[in-house]
């Protein structure tokens, strides 16, 4: 298997690209797919190698089935946007043709994404025997990996707290833009916040818990618990684990911001009548914010993302950091991109890897905590995602393991 279709060309789909056709030696066909062919043809020009290109309406299921006759990938990466991830698992279904993705499904008329629909593919892609990869981004993704690696190499015997912790102290010199698609981002940190305990999910109001956490090479920075997809599937594959929550970094800036567009009902997802015409706020408010992916021009400072993890070993108590930073300005350098999409697009390219290689196989729906972690891993550090795995000592987290949750 050397043939994927990567459908998206947006700020994370570019990086994937740019990326399989740095390794032909494992992506001998590389196929990308936009709404727009002129998103295509930009990132074509970037690419250190021929790629070809095509033109798909990802929600029209028939088209995209077209699509991937004619292309006949091996593999489809879907960097489209989460609302398109059925009707592409449909087209694959069709198709016969193995599936990934790195964010999971989400109705558009709605702000609220489980993973229940495409768990639901589980007996159709095993009874097809095909493979669907769900969640092959950094987080979810990496962070997935990086808490199956703790369990799969006995760093902790039991894996009881999980703090995920995503920080981007980067700055991109704007007044307000947000890092991956505006309305999927908008719609993530709005909604009520969840976290699991003692095997149920407690809501809480949006941004209402906060705390300080120290990320390496970035130093204390606000957090605030949020909810996010990966707590849904590691609560399900990872052993005797008491509580999982996620912490995510807003400026102040961007808190302000927020509260503004809230409270003048520009995040709403109900259509209103403007000049006759019935508009979405939320989709207005995406065309007046900035594109993601011209942000990584002029964008300093880093990401530091990983996972806390608190349990034992040999009966005694430990807490280990598994993370990576990455520097905006290197990858733009790298891909001309920032290092939230640069984080997105490369964990894909290894899972993609690791599925041709071999090393991720099955029939059927999968989560990436699932399969073999190590050797995901060591590929990811090579293609620029290098991970770290460190203990923490007394008094370090203080502030985040004094929260109660």
């Amino acid at each position: 298997m050397d043939r994927v279709l990567i459908i998206g060309a947006g700020a994370a789909g570019s990086v994937v690209a740019q990326k399989c056709a740095m390794d032909r030696d494992t992506f001998k066909h590389i196929t990308l797919a936009s709404r727009r062919l002129v998103s295509c043809e930009k990132v074509a020009a970037l690419c250190v190698t021929p790629i070809e290109i095509a033109q798909v309406d990802a929600d029209n299921v028939e088209e995209t089935v077209a699509l991937i006759e004619k292309v006949k990938p091996d593999l489809v990466i879907n960097m489209a946007l989460p609302y398109q991830d059925l009707p592409i698992m449909d087209a694959c279904l069709a198709t016969k043709t193995h599936y990934m993705d790195t964010a999971n499904y989400e109705p558009r008329d709605v702000a609220k994404f489980e993973y229940h629909w495409q768990w639901a593919y589980q007996d159709r892609f095993k009874e097809a025997g095909l493979t669907a990869i769900l969640g092959c981004g950094f987080d979810p993704g990496c962070t997935n990996i990086y808490c199956a690696y703790a369990q799969q190499e006995g760093l902790l015997d039991e894996i009881e707290y999980i703090d995920i912790v995503d920080c981007n102290a980067g700055d991109h010199g704007k007044t307000f833009a947000t890092n991956f698609n505006p309305e999927i981002n908008l719609r993530e940190v709005t909604q009520d916040g969840r976290y699991w305990k003692n095997g149920e999910w407690i809501e809480i109001p949006a941004l209402s818990i906060r705390t300080m956490i120290d990320y390496p090479e970035v130093g204390p920075t606000m957090s605030y618990l949020i909810y996010h997809e990966e707590e849904e599937s590691l609560v399900k594959h990872i052993k005797g684990l008491k509580q999982i929550r996620f912490w995510m970094t807003f400026g102040d800036e961007y808190i302000k911001h927020l509260d503004v567009f809230k409270s003048i009902g520009l995040i709403g997802l109900e259509p209103i009548k403007h000049k006759g015409m019935d508009i979405v706020p939320m989709e207005f408010l995406k065309d007046l914010l900035p594109v993601p992916s011209t942000l990584a021009e002029g964008y300093t400072g880093k990401t530091s993302i990983g996972v806390i993890l608190r349990g034992t070993k040999d009966g005694q108590p430990v807490t280990k950091m598994i993370y990576n930073v990455c520097d905006h300005a290197e990858t733009n350098k790298e891909v001309s991109a920032q290092a939230v999409s640069y984080t997105t697009g490369v964990p894909p390219v290894s899972g993609a890897a690791m599925f041709f290689k071999g090393e991720w196989s099955g029939a059927g729906v999968y989560n990436v905590e699932q399969f073999p972690a190590k050797p995901f891993l060591e590929d990811v550090a090579k293609r620029g995602l290098p991970w770290h795995v460190v203990d923490v000592p007394a008094g370090k987290q203080d502030d985040l393991f004094a929260v109660e949750t």
